[in-house]
């Protein structure tokens, strides 16, 4: 008897993607438990999740209106089994987007199901991004400015091939560092005449929703 793939999930909700190039974009969230970093300003509970089966992942995502589903986490690609939940969401007719710290390249069959691909390389854990596993292509790069990340953010930029590059204020205690986020745009942007760094703000949680 073949054994049931289940999941460990956090939560599943509609919403408006709050960053990035598809800010706007009407969505479900279908969070991921489980993440393979421990980012201390991580805004996100990965360790409460409950194991769910295929079924029950699809039905409820089903249930809400959004033709769109974005996996997070967490991280989505340290998931086992996920290619089951791509090939249902793609025959369903789902857009699919998904946020990756981007540590884990996965399996390219998963790749050519997926239409939306957003890394978020972190800093603090510079020395574990290794071009033998890690993402090297995606739609977007986003990376949180958690203290001086200048080289890390040229970096990324030059094994990350991507369509757009943008930088996020952190949010520490209820602060949030917009000016050091700005000027460093400023720096990254310097002498470019196209393809710069951009801004992007997690707006959801300035028009509080989720």
């Amino acid at each position: 008897m073949q054994d049931v793939q289940t999941y460990p999930v956090s939560e599943i909700f509609e919403s408006l993607q709050g960053e990035g190039y598809n800010t706007g974009k009407e969505v479900v969230f279908l969070r991921f438990g489980k993440c393979n970093l421990k980012c201390p300003w991580c805004d996100t509970g990965v360790n409460a999740y409950e194991m769910l089966d295929e079924e029950t992942v699809v039905a409820r995502v089903t249930a809400l209106r959004p033709k769109a589903v974005i996996l997070t986490g967490g991280e989505p690609f340290i998931q086992e089994g996920l290619g089951g939940l791509l090939v249902r969401f793609k025959d369903l007719g789902y857009w699919i987007g998904v946020e990756t710290n981007g540590l884990v390249a996965p399996p390219q069959e998963w790749l050519r199901r997926i239409d939306y691909v957003a890394v978020s390389p972190k800093a603090l854990y510079a020395s574990l991004y290794d071009d033998e596993r890690m993402v090297t292509r995606a739609d977007e790069v986003r990376i949180v400015v958690d203290g001086d990340v200048r080289s890390f953010c040229d970096e990324m930029r030059s094994r990350i091939e991507a369509a757009h590059y943008f930088l996020s204020p952190c949010e520490r205690g209820g602060v949030i560092n917009v000016e050091e986020t700005v000027r460093l745009l400023g720096v990254l942007n310097r002498g470019r005449s196209n393809g710069g760094w951009l801004l992007s703000f997690q707006t959801h949680k300035l028009a509080g929703f989720r």
